[in-house]
């Protein structure tokens, strides 16, 4: 039997991907016939050793190091990728949170801030996937193959989390560009998704949990099925989207988040 995953070979650029979420992505797809998985992380490091992971299980790998709110910075990733696989048919944002360099008011809120602090989200969060979205599109189309974006973003940008307004604002807006995207790259076979995740036991998150056992109890009452999603939940979404079993799929946003919210 066929598998109906399987990426036929397309080079992935997954950023963020030093860790958690972004590093099962990359560690799906590779496993999934990619022609090749560029591994962006901010810490060169981290993206290092997700590359060995990867081709420990015979998959090809290239850490690539970038600021993704720095478009020179991706285009110069892209590029390394582009030069040792070829032009990349998978695109995944995943950089998020308040990136590789928070201000220290990120978390205070946002009206006794500025937009220094403000900046912390929309950075990464927004910019972050229009610079890469922007650096890819031209060799997607120039490849004349069908091409995927896929853009993690927070169910805070749909339920609206105290404490995270500027946060859940900057996702809503890379929401609402991957469904212009979508429009716009259509006919060149190019579809554009999200995936809104809750929470999720990335190592910063599973810490303050355990450390917090109550806390841990309190949230997970929010949640029809009661457990934190795994990195391996977001990841076998983001495959589905990254392959030809969602190719009639673009414009749209999944919630893989437990149940945490319900839309139409």
């Amino acid at each position: 039997m066929s598998d109906i995953l399987d990426l036929g070979g397309r080079v992935a650029f997954v950023t963020g991907a030093g860790q958690g979420v972004g590093r099962q992505i990359a560690l799906h797809l590779a496993a999934h016939n990619a022609g090749g998985v560029a591994v962006n992380d901010f810490v060169l490091e981290r993206a290092e050793k997700v590359v060995e992971e990867i081709r420990a299980a015979g998959g090809k790998a290239l850490a690539v190091q970038a600021d993704v709110t720095n478009l020179d910075s991706v285009k110069a990733a892209v590029a390394k990728t582009e030069e040792a696989f070829g032009k990349v048919g998978v695109l995944v944002n995943n950089a998020g949170n308040a990136g590789a360099t928070p201000h220290a008011d990120a978390r205070k809120p946002f009206w006794e801030t500025g937009p220094e602090a403000w900046n912390s989200f929309i950075g990464v969060n927004f910019y972050g996937v229009v610079n890469c979205t922007s650096a890819c599109i031209p060799g997607m189309i120039e490849r004349g193959a069908p091409g995927r974006i896929i853009t993690i973003i927070s169910e805070a940008s749909r339920y609206g989390d105290v404490g995270l307004e500027v946060y859940a604002g900057a996702k809503a807006g890379a929401a609402g560009f991957m469904r212009a995207t979508a429009r716009a790259l259509g006919r060149y076979h190019i579809t554009a998704n999200c995936v809104a995740i809750a929470a999720t036991l990335t190592p910063a998150i599973e810490a303050r949990l355990k450390a917090d056992p109550e806390r841990y109890k309190k949230m997970m009452n929010n949640y029809v099925i009661r457990r934190p999603g795994q990195p391996t939940d977001i990841a076998n979404m983001a495959l589905f989207l990254a392959s030809d079993a969602s190719s009639w799929v673009t414009g749209q946003t999944y919630g893989v988040n437990g149940g945490f919210t319900f839309g139409l």
